[in-house]
This record gives structure tokens, C-alpha cells and sequence, in this order.
């Protein structure tokens, strides 16, 4: 009971320790909001209401069809501009996309000749230019061979492919964007925050007063881990109810405490992490070069950002090790795809065996770095 109640006062005064810092305290809030929501938003993969002006010298059926595609929320609706005003609007930055559609376009499309439409687009609106343009150019395409398949007979396909999207059928990117960067922030604060404590009671001088009591490395690293993984338990439970969920309106079917049950296993191991670079680093910059050595690897290769199975297959049994590709697919089948403990059951006892080797390595570092 004596070493339960250091444990817990020492958490406290830690909890103490960071509500006194208001650096890390203000990158708290940051990476669980602004952080989340930009990450998820800021590189959109489609335009969002772009402007454009059309040119239809044709006047046609196919016409017609092309700029009444344009629809929103991509794109506002087309303006009507002739030449003179496509030039002019274009150098005062009134349309990010014009389009000419020339004369008898319908015609030689009908005769079997093969009529160019011209697209300008102002490159330096970089967030809509680049996605726009392949959008327009499908648009204009699909509308094109619809049309035609009204007039060309066409050879039915023995075997008509229907696809459905599961969990997210408008392939929405900020869907994905925002859950992923809160399993990423949640990575990142844990190892930042237990190592700086640990860095910062040695900064002050506080660790030697620690020494002089009767209180065990083992007391020490559990009020950090307890402590520290709180905060960023907490942090990422608002942040999934009201950034991801309300802010950014993204659906959750899967059960959210049984996502922060394993959060807090990897919470377990990212924090023991944390407090073996704390022993390693002797200042925070160094902590800090650490931590972007060995996070960038993790984040990248876990699963986060490309899809395991693409990976070498050497690659892949290596990173089995690590507790960021365990909770990456326990994360992503949870919030992802609803699934329950019977099917994530495999990733909750690798980061119970990870997490305690982990704190097992890393309490033998803190106790010979503390003598």
C-alpha cells in the first residue's frame, strides 16, 4: 500500500509538473485539434468549390452535359465568359479553371474525328490546381463517352463489375486523415511527454531529491507511465468526440472503449519508450533528435500511411516488433470497420507482451543511469 500511494502522489505531482508547463501544454491542445484538423484537411483530394468559366461555342448536347457536371460542392456554378474575359478573369484571379469547348465539338465527335477542348488552370492556387485538373479532365470524359454510347452501339462486357464502399463510399481523404493522426499524436505525445519529465526532474535537480526518499526507480517509472499516459488518454478521447466527430463530422461505428483500452496498452509501451530515451537524452534537444529518429521509421512503416502487404516481407516481420503496427490495425479495424475483441483480441496481447519488455528494458536503464 505505501509503494501504491508513492506511486500515486509522485503521478500527481508529475500531472502538476505539466500543468506548469505551458509549452507542452499548449502542444497538447494543438496536436489534438488544430493539428488533427489540418493534418485531415490539408491536402484535399478533390477541388472545393473551385471557380471556373466556360466557353461553349458549340452549344450542344455534349456541351450542355459537360458544364452541367460541374456541380458543388467542388466546383460553384460555371460562368458563362467569352475570350476577352477569359484572359482577364484568369490575371485577376476571378476563375482558377476555364474551359473552351470550340465549335461543331459535337459534330466531329458524332463523325469520328477527335475535337480538343482547351483547359487553362491558375497553377498558383496549388490546393485546387493540381486536383481539378484530373477532376475536369474525367468529367469531361465520362459525360463525352456517355453521350456517345447513345449513338455507337456498344459490345456488352461479359462480367459487369459493381463496387461498394465500405465505411467511406466517397473515398472522403480526411476520413481516413483524421483518425490516422490521432493514433499518430497519440504515439508522438507519449514518448515526448514521459521522456521530458523525466528530463526536466534533471534539468531542476528534483531527481536527487527523489534519490534521498525512500522511493524505487520502479515507483518513479510508474507515476511517469500512469501519469503521462493519462493526459494523452484523455487528449485523444475529446479529440475523437469532438474534433473527429464533430468538428470534422467523421462517422465512428466502432466501440470507443474498446479503442481507448488498447490506446492505453500502447500507451504502456510508447511511454516506457519515452522514459528510455529520457535516460539516453541529456537535454530536450536531444531527446527531441531521438525521438524524430525513431518516430518517422515507426509511423512510416506501421501501416499508418501505406498498407503493410506492400512492404518487403523482411520489413514486415521486423516492424512486428514495434507496439505502433499492432495499434495501428487494432485502431484502424476498430474506428475503421466496428470490429469487436473477438477480432482485435490478437493486438491487445502483442502490446501487453511489447509493452512489458519495453518497461522491463526500460526501468534497467533508469535504474543504472539513477546510480
Amino acid at each position: 500500500m505505501a509503494s501504491l500511494s508513492n506511486i500515486l502522489q509522485l503521478g500527481i505531482k508529475e500531472l502538476r509538473s505539466l500543468y506548469r508547463d505551458p509549452a507542452l501544454v499548449l502542444l497538447i491542445v494543438y496536436a489534438f485539434t488544430l493539428g488533427i484538423y489540418s493534418s485531415a484537411t490539408g491536402v484535399p483530394e478533390a477541388p472545393h468549390r473551385a471557380t471556373i468559366g466556360v466557353i461553349d461555342e458549340d452549344q450542344s448536347q455534349v456541351s450542355q452535359r459537360i458544364i452541367s457536371a460541374f456541380q458543388m460542392p467542388y466546383f460553384l456554378p460555371p460562368k458563362p465568359i467569352d475570350l476577352q474575359e477569359m484572359d482577364q478573369g484568369m490575371d485577376a484571379g476571378l476563375y482558377t479553371f476555364t474551359l473552351s469547348i470550340p465549335p461543331d465539338y459535337q459534330q466531329d465527335l458524332l463523325a469520328g474525328r477527335q475535337p480538343t477542348i482547351q483547359l487553362n488552370v491558375d497553377a498558383t492556387q496549388i490546393t485546387q490546381a493540381f486536383t481539378g485538373a484530373g477532376h475536369i479532365q474525367q468529367i469531361i470524359s465520362d459525360e463525352t463517352s456517355a453521350f456517345l454510347a447513345r449513338y455507337k452501339s456498344a459490345s456488352a462486357l461479359p462480367v459487369n463489375a459493381v463496387v461498394h464502399m465500405k465505411y467511406n463510399p466517397n473515398l472522403v481523404r480526411s476520413w481516413f486523415g483524421a483518425v490516422n493522426e490521432v493514433i499518430n499524436q497519440i504515439t508522438l505525445l507519449s514518448i515526448i511527454l514521459t521522456g521530458a519529465a523525466l528530463i526536466r526532474e534533471r534539468e531542476h535537480g528534483t531527481i536527487e531529491h527523489l534519490l534521498v526518499m525512500p522511493i524505487t526507480p520502479f515507483e518513479i517509472m510508474c507515476a511517469k507511465v500512469w501519469s503521462m499516459g493519462l493526459v494523452v488518454l484523455c487528449a485523444s478521447a475529446i479529440a475523437l468526440a469532438l474534433v473527429v466527430e464533430g468538428w470534422l463530422a467523421v462517422p465512428i461505428p466502432g466501440s470507443i472503449p474498446l479503442f481507448l483500452s488498447g490506446a492505453a496498452l500502447h500507451l504502456f509501451a510508447t511511454t516506457s519508450m519515452g522514459i528510455f530515451f529520457g535516460t539516453l537524452a541529456r537535454s530536450m534537444p536531444q531527446l527531441g533528435l531521438l525521438v524524430i529518429l525513431v518516430l518517422m521509421p515507426l509511423q512510416i512503416l506501421s501501416g499508418g500511411m501505406t498498407p503493410r502487404e506492400s512492404m518487403p516481407e523482411l520489413v514486415q516481420q521486423i516492424m512486428l516488433a514495434a507496439p505502433t503496427t499492432h495499434f495501428v490495425q487494432l485502431a484502424q479495424a476498430i474506428l475503421f470497420r466496428g470490429a469487436n475483441i473477438s477480432i482485435v483480441w490478437p493486438q491487445l496481447l502483442a502490446l501487453i507482451a511489447i509493452g512489458s519488455v519495453f518497461f522491463v528494458g526500460a526501468l534497467s536503464r533508469l535504474r543504472k543511469s539513477l546510480h
